[in-house]
């Protein structure tokens, strides 16, 4: 099959689980033999720019905002949109403050998900112009629900069916002013009549976005994200020092401070001087002032001979973090509709301490690769993290069922095959799904 995926960037500024689940179908369904396409939106997709090399950028980060907020950029020359697009402005925009922030930002969501009939439609109709000219896709996979305004003029254009995928929309919707919120969930029901199915990362979220959507059943599809176990390196707890890692973006909203916090309650315990926190998975201009604030805080407590930052979360920076933690943590404070590093850190031994919020209980029962704890405050992450690394047997067996797990349930492979079967199944005359061919 000729695949599509669209894909919206983060510039590779921080680790960004919508992007690495991408990459990985992307190499999944090629091991398979399909010719899969990605095509980037808003800013490059990996902080290296390796995405970028044969495909063009559409809906420019810089550009996108300036023509939605200063109509006079709708009618800039042409080199006006080359230049805001170029590699050097894409790379400022990706470390800009506010580049991931959703609030401040519901007008341009809303004509997004307006489409065809958005301010955006001329980006709209270069997009599915060079699709249909480049690619001739027999079908194309849209990354979240936010992109749903896409669809129509697809489905127009190129004639093929299209697939959506659902993962922590709600965490963008959320912050917005209430008065835009229902508008643009109302926009996402209608606009999921225009995709052939959607298709969620957990059951959880199906069922959360079923209800926010006012979706039917049969239009939601649940397939796990899944993860090569090859491309990890397996390592026993036992053969580790006694670290504790957070991989995400060091931010208020996905609970890093509640790591600091908790990191700090452990030092003061007896037992537990050998302990260090390792964090990776980076930040945006946003967080800087919160991330002054961890150090002080750790500072304060004469920690920070105790703390390391890894700059690097892309690669073999990922297995080299895995190599030095003994545990990993990321108290995202709503939970998730997955976590990558759930799976990444189970695929290289690491056992996982989870607040029971979102899918976390979810994948963390399916797996038996970790525990998880509530409430979500740093005392009780702090005592979860001392109860286990005074258990090194059972942090062996949550390292062996992790491992495991990621092998037979979330194996990138297997999913890969399960969503080609969904895509077959919609683009495969009737007689040939039944097998009367």
């Amino acid at each position: 099959m000729n695949i599509i995926q669209i894909i919206p960037g983060s510039g590779g500024s921080f680790y960004c689980g919508n992007c690495l689940r991408d990459s990985k179908y992307f190499n999944a369904m090629r091991a398979e033999g399909h010719k899969v396409t990605k095509i980037p939106m808003y800013l490059p997709l990996f902080a290296d720019e390796h995405d970028i090399s044969e495909v063009p950028i559409f809906y420019g980060a810089i550009s996108l905002y300036l023509k939605q907020v200063y109509p006079v950029f709708r009618k800039a020359p042409g080199w006006v949109d080359k230049l805001l697009n170029s590699k050097m402005m894409m790379k400022m925009a990706a470390s800009m403050a506010g580049s991931t922030r959703a609030k401040g930002l519901e007008d341009m969501t809303i004509s997004m998900l307006l489409g065809e009939q958005g301010e955006q439609k001329a980006e709209l109709e270069l997009m599915v112009n060079w699709i249909a000219e480049h690619c001739k896709p027999d079908i194309i996979h849209i990354s979240n629900a936010l992109l749903l305004g896409l669809a129509k003029r697809l489905k127009e254009k190129i004639g093929v069916p299209v697939f959506c995928s659902l993962q922590d929309e709600d965490v963008w919707i959320d912050p917005m002013q209430p008065q835009f919120q229902k508008k643009i969930w109302d926009l996402m029901h209608e606009r999921a009549k225009d995709v052939d199915a959607l298709v969620s990362v957990s059951h959880f979220f199906a069922d959360v976005m079923k209800q926010r959507m006012s979706l039917p059943d049969e239009k939601v599809r649940t397939i796990h994200l899944g993860v090569d176990v090859d491309d990890y390196q397996y390592i026993s707890p036992g053969e580790k020092e006694r670290n504790i890692g957070y991989i995400s973006r060091m931010c208020h909203k996905d609970g890093f401070d509640i790591v600091v916090d908790a990191f700090v309650d452990l030092k003061k315990k007896p037992g537990f001087d050998d302990v260090k926190l390792i964090a990776t998975g980076g930040a945006t201009g946003d967080d800087t002032r919160f991330n002054k604030a961890q150090k002080k805080k750790l500072k304060e407590n004469n920690l920070l001979d105790s703390f390391e930052i890894l700059p690097d979360f892309e690669g073999k920076a990922v297995n080299d973090f895995f190599k030095r933690v003994a545990l990993v943590s990321v108290p995202v404070r709503i939970g998730e509709a997955f976590g990558m590093y759930l799976l990444e850190s189970m695929a290289s031994g690491v056992p996982v301490v989870q607040p029971a919020l979102g899918a976390f209980p979810e994948i963390v029962e399916l797996s038996g690769g970790g525990v998880t704890y509530m409430p979500n405050t740093p005392q009780k992450l702090s005592e979860t993290w001392a109860d286990l690394l005074s258990s090194p047997e059972k942090m062996e067996e949550l390292s062996r069922n992790g491992y495991e797990a990621t092998r037979e349930k979330f194996n990138i492979h297997n999913h890969a095959k399960e969503i080609i079967g969904l895509y077959e199944s919609f683009c495969l005359p009737e007689s040939d799904q039944l097998g009367l061919k």
